[in-house]
This record gives structure tokens, sequence and C-alpha cells, in this order.
């Protein structure tokens, strides 16, 4: 915020695990200095469903499926990635997209309905940085009955021209409709006054962003 002075934050993907992922405090912040904040695809669409009714704005399928599903997994957009040195390509596949894609290939006659539930929960009990198709056919094959092999050998061969990616669909989406209408980023958020903890303030401190403009904040909080 102090270094970039944004008119905007757009949210599609983050980290986590071996660092923080991105706080709902650092998005209310933002939001509470005025500047809009958009979420898609991936995380971005993680937290705009849980802080829409404080300012922030999803875009897509993903987005709207969090803000319709009470108690939706985190782990249906998750997925290894390459460092970003290595340019942060996925390494595995969102169970989001595994899920749009057997349904897909349900309504498409190349596997059955019993077929696509049993490859779901195969790709649901399979840990998100391990999550392929190769992986999940592999999988399929030593556990599905017999009778099952000619449709899994049907869905390799349509995977590749068939497969959906979702997260890809609502994160360009989304830069497409703000490179449309760029008046979306100059609409200030209607959002409620910001609260700063004292817990996200020594956070802050101990990162060495704490600055003037923060203890000023504390110090109105505490005049009341």
């Amino acid at each position: 915020m102090r270094a970039y002075q944004p008119k905007a934050i757009i949210l599609i993907d983050g980290s986590f695990g071996k660092v923080p992922a991105v706080r709902h405090k650092e998005i209310l912040w933002a939001l509470g200095n005025g500047v809009p904040v958009f979420g898609a695809a991936s995380m971005g669409a993680l937290r705009a469903a849980e802080l829409a009714a404080f300012g922030m704005q999803g875009h897509g399928f993903i987005y709207r499926w969090y803000a319709l599903t009470p108690l939706a997994d985190d782990d249906e957009v998750a997925v290894a990635m390459c460092p970003s040195e290595l340019g942060a390509a996925a390494l595995s596949e969102a169970l989001i997209n595994i899920r749009l894609t057997l349904k897909r290939a349900l309504r498409a006659g190349i596997i059955n309905a019993v077929e696509r539930r049993s490859l779901e929960v195969l790709a649901r009990d399979t840990h998100f940085v391990d999550r392929s198709y190769s992986r999940l056919l592999a999988e399929a094959r030593s556990s599905l009955p017999s009778k099952s092999a000619t449709a899994l050998d049907r869905l390799a061969d349509w995977l590749p021209r068939s497969a959906i990616d979702r997260k890809r669909e609502d994160a360009t989406g989304l830069l497409a409709k703000l490179a449309c209408c760029p008046e979306l980023l100059a609409h200030a958020p209607t959002t409620p006054p910001f609260t700063l903890t004292e817990a996200w303030a020594y956070d802050l401190g101990a990162a060495g962003l704490w600055d003037d403009d923060i203890g000023s904040v504390l110090a109105e909080r505490d005049r009341f």
C-alpha cells in the first residue's frame, strides 16, 4: 500500500504453508483506505467470498460457488507450484477443475455416473500436491472394476482436448472485465470502519512494517 499506492488490488492466487497466506486483515486495511479489492479463481475467490460483506468484490464461477457453499474446502483450489523464479507454473491439478471436468465427461458420455463418483472420491482422497489426471487414471485402473477399463481409456484420450481449467477462465475473465470497464477501478468500496487489532499491529512491527500511519489508527481508537 505505502510503496505502490495502488488504485485497486486484484487477488488471484497466493502462497500458503511455507509462508503466511494473504490475511483477511490485510485486505480489510486496503478496503478501509478506500482501495477497491477484487478476487477470483483461487485464493482471490475464497477471500472475496469471505469478505464480500466488507466490500471485497468477487468474480467468476469459483467465487460464486464459494459464496453459496458454506464450509467448502480451501483445497478445492489448492495446487502445488514451481518457485516463482521458475515461473510459478502449477504442478498439480485443482480439485474443482477435476470435478467440473468429470461432470463434463459424464454429459459427453465418456464415463457413467458411477464412474464419475468413484473418480471424484479418488481425487478428493489424494493430497492436493499429488492431484493430476495421470495419477487419477492410474489409481482408477487399479481400483475400479475391470469393466470400467474401456471408459478410462476413452477418458484418457478425451482429457487433453476437453479438460476444464475454471481457475484460468475466472482469472482471465476478471482481468478482461476490468480492462473493458476501467471505471470499476475508480469506485471506492463501501466497507465498515477498519478496526486495527493489537495482534496485527504487533505482527506489522515484527515484520518491520510499522509506521506512523498505523500508529495513528491505534491512537485514535484508544481515544474513545
